[in-house]
């Protein structure tokens, strides 16, 4: 073959592809809406910063990190919520999946929402997947959906997808398109289109922005649209501004009186609200207020519910301020097991001479394939407390709270991490999540 015949062939293998690709997504993807409000998404990375400034500049919406997988919180995340929020400025959320399995998918998306639960954003939360490791497309596509779909379960807020083009095209798929896409895609006017989503309510155009107010050299800047927001919330720059006195720190409005005191329950598996609000004397009503809970039938294990002390029963706790119970259900008769790092449903229904299908019924689980370290599953009354199979759960507890750490709570306690970690039987002492429900000496 002629030299001059190899450089023709060449080049039409390399130009023809090219060309099809080209062809292919030569269309560009299109906003859900012609009204555009100009956004950035801010972490720890950008530091202490003005979003009075930030505001005065012409930004409509800041989506702010949370923080990373199951155990991780932004060092600002806090900050920038408080700042964000006095500015008047619209909110969001966004977090940082690291999951490598549909199960842990389901711990990050508790994770996010115990970070969120009690905060005030009125723009849709978001899922930021992008580092896949080894996983194959099947993989990525199930673990997303868990965590979407958990988080939205759990919160009752509507979810979006954040993802950069190239993912847009080759890894999601169209199971993925009933939640909203927020893409991103640098130096081009709009982004590209793709097979799968036909709109975007979010568009991250640059991640080499510079904002007044914010003191680093590069910030991410986005372009959203109304569809961004969470329904029922205004979508005017400045109508936050007069909401922030919803937030549930305000634990007092509402109430006859400034001396009423309060404690914690903490939420067990089987409970429902009206349950909870039976058991101590109080009402729906007043619980989903006080803990501003957008689902009163979503409630899930280990979460936190603040309770009026002066409504609860003479046999319930004390009325301090502070206190925390780790209650059971109204099945208070029923032995429990709390499960291990490394428990199935099946060994657990060997090992107390019980089936599966029971434990479902018993502790109302949908996925018998789900279940989590720290979970309390309601045991058969049938068997015996004197059996040698019975687990006596008579040591002390300890329920973690956001920001604990295991060394933080064995000198709380008096004890060692090492002895935390093999009494919890903890794979990795540094992966504690709230909710959990950690063994004391």
């Amino acid at each position: 073959m002629s030299h001059f015949f190899k450089k023709i062939t060449t080049a039409f293998f390399i130009i023809i592809p090219l060309l099809l690709s080209t062809l292919c997504f030569a269309s560009s993807l299109s906003p859900s809406s012609n009204t555009l409000y100009n956004g950035i998404d801010v972490s720890e990375w950008q530091g202490n910063i003005d979003f009075s400034q930030v505001k005065d500049s012409g930004i409509d919406i800041v989506y702010i990190r949370t923080g990373e997988g199951s155990n991780y919180i932004d060092a600002y995340f806090n900050t920038n919520y408080k700042n964000a929020k006095a500015a008047g400025l619209n909110i969001g959320f966004y977090h940082y999946v690291t999951a490598t399995t549909p199960e842990e998918a389901i711990e990050q998306a508790k994770f996010f929402v115990s970070l969120t639960k009690d905060l005030d954003p009125n723009c849709k939360l978001a899922m930021d997947f992008e580092s896949f490791g080894s996983l194959n497309n099947g993989e990525i596509n199930t673990i997303a959906s868990t965590f979407l779909q958990t988080v939205r379960e759990l919160s009752g807020k509507d979810v979006i997808i954040y993802s950069d083009t190239y993912n847009a095209i080759n890894t999601w798929d169209n199971s993925l398109t009933i939640y909203p896409l927020w893409v991103a895609e640098y130096d081009v006017t709009e982004p590209r289109a793709n097979d799968k989503w036909n709109h975007w309510v979010g568009f991250q155009y640059s991640d080499a922005g510079t904002v007044p107010g914010i003191n680093t050299t590069s910030v991410d800047l986005d372009h959203f649209t109304p569809d961004i927001f969470l329904s029922g919330t205004s979508n005017a720059t400045s109508s936050n501004a007069t909401s922030s006195n919803t937030s549930s720190t305000n634990i007092s409005s509402g109430s006859s009186s400034n001396s009423l005191s309060y404690i914690t329950y903490i939420v067990q598996s089987g409970d429902t609200l009206s349950a909870i609000a039976l058991q101590y004397n109080t009402t729906v009503a007043e619980l989903v207020d006080l803990n501003n809970i957008s689902n009163p039938n979503f409630i899930y294990v280990g979460e936190s519910l603040t309770i009026p002390s002066s409504n609860t029963s003479p046999t319930s706790s004390t009325n301090t301020t502070s206190s925390t119970i780790i209650s059971s259900n109204t099945n208070t008769t029923s032995p429990t097991y709390i499960v291990q790092s490394g428990d199935t449903l099946s060994a657990i229904a060997l090992q107390y001479n019980t089936t599966i299908a029971e434990l479902v019924d018993l502790n109302n689980i949908s996925n018998p394939n789900f279940i989590y370290v720290g979970e309390t599953l309601i045991l058969p009354q049938t068997i015996s407390q004197t059996s040698t199979n019975i687990p006596t759960n008579t040591s002390s507890t300890y329920t973690v709270q956001v920001g604990d750490t295991l060394w933080g709570i064995a000198q709380q306690f008096d004890t060692t991490v090492a002895t935390l970690t093999s009494l919890n039987n903890l794979s990795n002492p540094n992966l504690i999540y709230p909710g959990e429900i950690i063994q004391l000496p």
